[in-house]
């Protein structure tokens, strides 16, 4: 049995629905993603399995028990938000103590508990400190160290990063990684950072207008979105709009708009005349001045329109004799100075048949 179950939960504001007969399954364990563009539901969403707002309709279960009309503070749930909300004129430890406190734990066990909790979040000989003679990374840790003091079954995290620098974003990243295969409890994680929720998650839940378009692993999020919404928002990603002309024994041949013909792979269900769009991520887009020809390639003329210096890569936007547009992606991974392709040079794009993933419209 899932550790939290949410049955077709619908809330309204007036005629608003911020969230729309969603259902998820989550395990014990798991570090689940709430992914969506401001405004989807995610963080409404998380508020009612807090407890801190209520559902017009449908269910939510924690390890087997209906959470209708219970507190959030009867639930064995802790939430850590984007502010941390620390109380300014406690220490760390006071700060992390306060739950203790509140449960009225004898004071040896606690003293015990709080030095676990901040060994656990590397924050040994912090205790005395206040939390603005804290960095922003160590704030965050002691509300992850809070939220966990009194060992709850389920941590939500409501945009614990998103007022970090990039940097340290990272960084605490892989600490929360660190702390959620260390101390095993299930996370509920609210980003609108796809980056973040890729590099975090068991898996994802995708989430627009209310409801969930996806939920899925990483990997077959980002390499087999089911929708066009999906894979726009889920990185970067070409789509192309077209039809399926003939259908085959493992490949299709598509007629994309503004491009003409082009090999695809056929995954069985779309029959000819079907309208839909290629999604196609540009790192699977090859680009050179001149490239090889290769049956199993889709190949294209044109000339770069722009580029993108980006650091680890370079991306490219090229306009084809068509007038379609493409973006292809090189690593800028040569030893020296990177060299780059320049606006209004001839070059030719091209991806394998596999490269790509049709979805109907």
């Amino acid at each position: 049995m899932a550790l939290l179950e949410i049955h077709h939960v619908t809330r309204r504001f007036g005629d608003f629905a911020a969230v729309d007969g969603v259902s998820l399954s989550i395990a014990a364990g798991e570090f689940f993603t709430l992914l969506g563009p401001s405004g989807c539901g995610k963080t409404t969403l998380l508020r009612m399995v807090a407890g801190f707002d209520a559902p017009d309709d449908g269910r939510i279960v924690l390890d087997g028990k209906d959470m209708t009309g219970i507190a959030p503070e009867a639930r064995n749930v802790h939430t850590v938000f984007q502010s941390y909300a620390l109380f300014p004129h406690m220490t760390v430890e006071q700060n992390i103590a306060f739950p203790l406190r509140m449960a009225r734990v004898d004071s040896m066990q606690l003293r015990a508990r709080v030095a676990q909790a901040l060994e656990q979040v590397q924050l040994g000989g912090f205790g005395r400190r206040y939390p603005n003679e804290l960095s922003g990374g160590q704030r965050q840790r002691v509300a992850v160290a809070r939220a966990l003091i009194n060992r709850p079954k389920l941590l939500l995290l409501d945009e614990p990063l998103a007022a970090l620098d990039a940097k340290l974003r990272e960084s605490m990243q892989l600490e929360l990684i660190r702390l959620q295969r260390e101390i095993g409890i299930a996370f509920v994680y609210v980003t609108h950072d796809q980056g973040e929720a890729l590099a975090l998650s068991h898996r994802i839940a995708v989430m627009n207008h209310g409801r969930v378009e996806q939920v899925d692993e990483p990997s077959k999020i980002y390499g087999f979105p089911k929708n066009r919404f999906v894979a726009d928002f889920i990185g970067q990603c070409n789509l192309l709009g077209g039809e399926v002309r003939t259908a085959g024994d493992g490949r299709m041949t598509l007629a994309l708009d503004g491009l003409g013909e082009v090999r695809a792979v056929n995954a069985g269900k779309d029959a000819p005349g079907t309208r839909g769009v290629l999604a196609l991520r540009p790192e699977k887009v090859a680009i050179g001045g001149e490239l090889g020809d290769d049956p199993a390639w889709n190949r294209f003329s044109g000339k770069v329109h722009d580029f993108l210096y980006l650091g680890d890569v370079t991306l490219y936007i090229v306009e084809l004799q068509s007038g379609t547009r493409i973006e292809a992606m090189l690593p800028n991974s040569a030893a020296g100075r990177a060299t780059f392709f320049e606006p209004g040079d001839r070059v030719q794009v091209a991806w394998r048949f596999d490269a790509g993933h049709f979805l109907v419209d």
